[in-house]
């Protein structure tokens, strides 16, 4: 039984061997039939493909070969018209050369012509020369001599009518127009003077202003920086010093301390910071009020603040500032006839002379102060250029700065604008008549009108009319470059000959 059974089993297992082999074959079989039909599949799929690819390349080299064929046309043709452009050339050049010839040859027998020409006038200037018995130098210097002599009287003549016209057009409607302004602005001719003094209720005032061993009157001094002087002037002590901004706080407080009463180191500390606040508000009222009056807005603070300092300025006994208000209504009204900016002309004229609140802090001219504050402190440049050529060391550039500078003669040369010294007034007399004798073929001259003419007599046979008119202008320009004067002055030259002979 055993055996049987182990039998059955070896039986099965050869059965189920052999039947899975023969499973197994069959899907093998199976399987490489279908890779033989995907193989076969791909192989034709690739056979299509390769034909495609292959009528592609076709393509595209018959494409290639029809540019380069399109190519070889145009470069064909590009060499064509090279060839036709250098035989072009060719020609041209041979026209060149030929032109070229002929005109080297018409050149040879211009310079033979121009020998010949001036062979013919050497040998006609001799002839000349030999007949007027003169060189052609000295015939060329007496015609000269003829010339100028004939020329010299239609030039006088003709000066003279010019200047006389000019004058008649330019002195008239110069004349109207500033007499329009003048008769539209009336102000104060009373010159004022800076306050130097300070008028006492009583004399025993000297003693407590003065104070034990001095203190009072030192602590006054350092506080102000103004020297006090106290002498045997009966109601009167007087202030000096450089600043009239300091002055004018020392004037203050001397009258407050005495109004009050207690007057002591102590508190004349508190008494000059008040009055030293009171004059900083009037700077910038009186500023802010003449810049109102004028009607200029748009001023910058610090322009308007030394503006209000020139309420204690004065220039020969005349107020600065009023002068400068007074000076904008004039040069707003001649702006308005002649056509100029107004509101710059008024703007230039109300600070024209800012740079005299400055002159004693800062080295240079009062006008050129003005405008480099101006510039500084961001006012428009126009105006700071009108400022700054209102007087004559810089040239004015504009018509605004030249009615400036007019404006400026106007108000300070009229009546009671300022006070000059007679010593002062008898030196610049004598510095005119000096200029004027520092010319040659100076006769005599003399300083009339009040130093507003000057008259210079000529020697007729040094001086001729020609040289009058020129000398006349040589004077006036150096009267101005050399001295500083409100106004104009009339340089008057006078030529007179005598004829004088003796009956027998």
């Amino acid at each position: 039984m055993v055996i049987l059974s182990i039998v059955l089993a070896v039986v099965g297992l050869g059965v189920g061997f052999g039947g899975s082999t023969l499973i197994q074959r069959k899907k093998t079989q199976t399987l490489e039939a279908k890779v033989e039909k995907e193989r076969a599949k791909a192989e034709k799929e690739s056979e299509k493909l390769i034909a495609q690819a292959r009528e592609e390349a076709t393509k595209v080299a018959e494409e290639a070969r029809r540019d380069e064929q399109s190519r070889r046309k145009e470069l064909k043709d590009f060499e064509n018209r090279l060839v036709i452009r250098e035989e072009s050339l060719d020609k041209k050049l041979d026209e060149l050369d030929k032109r070229t010839q002929k005109l080297r040859t018409s050149e040879d027998e211009v310079e033979k012509l121009k020998d010949e020409i001036r062979d013919i006038r050497i040998k006609q200037q001799e002839k000349l020369e030999k007949i007027a018995k003169l060189t052609k130098t000295e015939a060329a210097e007496k015609l000269m001599q003829m010339t100028e002599r004939d020329i010299r009287q239609d030039l006088t003549g003709l000066i003279a009518k010019l200047q006389n016209e000019a004058k008649d057009t330019a002195e008239e409607s110069a004349a109207l127009i500033i007499t329009a302004a003048m008769e539209r602005m009336s102000s104060e001719v009373t010159a004022e003077r800076t306050i130097t003094s300070v008028k006492l209720e009583d004399e025993e005032m000297k003693g407590r202003i003065i104070g034990k061993e001095g203190r009072n009157i030192q602590a006054l001094q350092r506080a102000t920086g103004v020297d006090i002087m106290v002498d045997d002037t009966p109601g009167y002590i007087v202030l000096s010093s450089f600043d009239p901004v300091r002055r004018e706080v020392a004037r203050q407080a001397l009258e407050m301390l005495m109004k009050d009463g207690r007057i002591h180191p102590g508190r004349i500390e508190e008494v000059v910071e008040k009055a030293q606040k009171n004059v900083e508000k009037e700077v910038v009222r009186a500023g802010e009020d003449a810049a109102r009056e004028v009607g200029i807005i748009g001023i910058p603070k610090e322009v308007l603040h030394l503006l209000g300092e020139l309420k204690y300025r004065t220039s020969y006994g005349q107020n600065v500032l009023k002068h400068s208000v007074e000076m904008a209504h004039i040069a707003g009204m001649i702006a308005e006839e002649v056509g100029a900016d107004i509101k710059t002309v008024k703007y230039a004229a109300l600070v024209h002379d800012l740079g005299k609140a400055l002159t004693h802090k800062m080295e240079g001219k009062h006008h050129h102060i003005s405008g480099e504050m101006l510039r500084k402190y961001g006012a428009p440049e126009e105006v700071a250029l009108a400022a700054e050529q209102h007087h004559d060391d810089v040239e004015a550039t504009s018509v605004e700065a030249l009615i400036i500078r007019v404006v400026d003669a106007i108000s300070a040369s009229r009546p009671g604008a300022r006070n000059i010294s007679a010593e002062n007034f008898a030196e610049r007399m004598k510095d005119l008549e000096n200029i004027a004798n520092s010319f040659s073929g100076i006769d005599k001259s003399y300083a009339i009108s009040a130093g507003r003419e000057v008259r210079v007599f000529v020697r007729p046979q040094q001086i001729d009319d020609l040289n009058a008119i020129r000398l006349a202008r040589d004077i006036a320009t150096k009267i101005e470059s050399s001295m500083q004067y409100p106004g104009t002055i009339k340089v008057n030259v006078i030529r007179e000959t005598r004829a004088v002979e003796f009956a027998k």
